[in-house]
């Protein structure tokens, strides 16, 4: 068992959880916004930002589904001890945990009912990077429009059209995190047309 299964957590659970909740609200408030996030030293492979989000969000009823090389018994273990949260299938998911390429396809996670919108899944992606570079995002929290680092457009768009459904997304990437929410309009930026 690695040395940080069971500490990496918030050194005072109260300060932590609501300095990162904010980060988190902020980020989902405003799309495509890059916001710092820190206070949790998960197991690898989490970032220390997916790690905050998960002891930000979590609790003994909230299913996380781990995808790919996140389920481990490392996270796994870190994960129970810190926040209770059961490990889940995807189907059954409120949080799914992963990179890009073992998330989807997201026809996997619950989109919510239209009695129950909110009973969706929120996946958290880690990525290599986050930059305000990429795709276009418009809608709602966002003046005009602003520029994500997005590992594709297709699905984002897809999930749009789903609206009061759909899922929403957190990205990751060390200390950083942005967010899309379903709201937003995802497009290729008119330069990228351009060239193509």
């Amino acid at each position: 068992m690695q040395t940080n299964t069971l500490s990496g957590g918030f050194d005072d659970p109260a300060i932590g959880s609501a300095r990162a909740f904010r980060s988190v609200m902020e980020a989902m408030a405003r799309p495509g916004t890059i916001q710092d996030i820190d206070g949790a030293l998960p197991p690898a492979p989490l970032s220390p930002a997916t790690g905050t989000v998960l002891l930000t969000l979590c609790d003994t009823e909230t299913g996380v589904y781990l995808a790919g090389d996140m389920d481990c018994e490392a996270v796994r273990t870190w994960l129970s001890f810190h926040t209770g949260a059961p490990v889940v299938g995807p189907a059954e998911c409120m949080f799914a945990v992963g990179k890009w390429e073992a998330l989807v396809p997201l026809s996997n996670y619950p989109i919510g009912t239209s009695e129950y919108p909110d009973r969706s899944a929120t996946l958290i992606v880690e990525c290599p990077k986050l930059a305000a570079s990429g795709a276009t995002l418009t809608g709602p929290g966002i003046k005009e429009q602003a520029a994500l680092s997005l590992p594709e457009v297709a699905g984002f768009q897809a999930n749009r059209t789903l609206f009061p459904l759909g899922l929403d997304f957190i990205f990751t990437s060390g200390t950083r995190i942005a967010a899309l929410p379903r709201t937003t309009h995802v497009s290729i930026p008119a330069s990228a047309k351009r060239v193509s």
